[in-house]
Formats: structure tokens, sequence, C-alpha cells
């Protein structure tokens, strides 16, 4: 089942998510619908908050390899330990903002730790695209999203496409 996926500005994509008590049923069926999501946008990550759901979870798979298997993750209370001095930037989207695209500069190299579905602490060190995608997903759940690491300008210049595309989208 796909999901819908909020688009800013979203009150809902603005607010601090709520930490995961435990690991159940629902939130492994949770974790399948949003993996469906994103696969289907298509995208490379995908928040709890950005389908409405204040839960601090995301998922991802950064692999786009032809032919390469997909890695997908589901984690719960993902938190960055430690990042690199070394940075990167890369181009990032978000499918909260479609089809808007910013240079963002990042931590190269992110150590992160997480809880999975069966209530495992896990711990993992993420590099390039992984890196950059782990820690747009933890902003989610912080209520920060990619355009807030822009110049005012270009932020505003977003928010009023954003606003425009949810209009024609209301109409349709």
């Amino acid at each position: 089942m796909i999901l819908p996926i909020l688009i800013h500005p979203d009150p809902r994509l603005k607010k601090v998510a709520d930490p995961v008590a435990d690991s159940s049923d629902e939130l492994r069926a949770l974790a399948d619908k949003m993996l469906a999501t994103m696969y289907d946008a298509p995208g490379i990550g995908l928040a709890a908050p950005q389908v409405g759901i204040m839960s601090r979870m995301i998922v991802l798979d950064c692999v786009k390899e032809e032919g390469e298997a997909a890695r997908p993750m589901v984690m719960l209370n993902p938190v960055v330990e430690a990042g690199s001095d070394d940075l990167n930037t890369y181009e990032e989207g978000c499918l909260s903002i479609p089809e808007q695209f910013a240079d963002v500069t990042r931590p190269a190299e992110v150590t992160v730790s997480w809880m999975d579905l069966d209530g495992n602490a896990k711990r993992e060190t993420f590099d390039g695209l992984w890196a950059t995608c782990v820690q747009h997903e933890i902003d989610h759940l912080e209520g920060k999203l990619f355009i807030d690491y822009l110049k005012p300008l270009k932020r505003q210049m977003i928010t009023r496409k954003m606003v425009k595309l949810k209009r024609e989208r209301a109409r349709a």
C-alpha cells in the first residue's frame, strides 16, 4: 500500500517526532508501507513524519547501481553519534518538496545508532550518499528540511513553488 506523502509547507513537517517505545507488528506494517511508498516515489529515503506519522522512524535504500541487490534499512530512534570533519556537498531533493533540488553540505561520514524492528541496538558508519541520506532523514525527525540549509531567498522561492503545486493538486 502506497501512503500519501505530505508536501511542504505542512506544519507536521516542522514538528519534532516522538521516540518509538518498542518495535511492534504495527511498526513492521508501517515500515513495509513506507518502503513501498519510497520505492514507488521513487526515492532513497523517507521519514515517518513525511507520511503524517509523528514517530522517530526512517527507511532508506541508497543502492542505485543496476543489478546490485537492494539494501532496505529501517531505523527506529536513529541518532547521529559522530560526524567527520570532512564535508561533502550533494544536490539534495525531498519527496515532500517534489522536483526541487539544491546543494547541501554535510559531514562526509557519520556514525549512527538506532534500534531495528526486532528491538536490537544497531550502530554503523555511513559515507557518501548513504551519509547524506541518513542525515537528511534524521533531520526530518527534528522538523528540519533540506531547504532550511539554504539562503532565505532561495528557501522562500521553493516554498512559493510548493504552495502553487499544492493548489494545483487540490484543483485536479
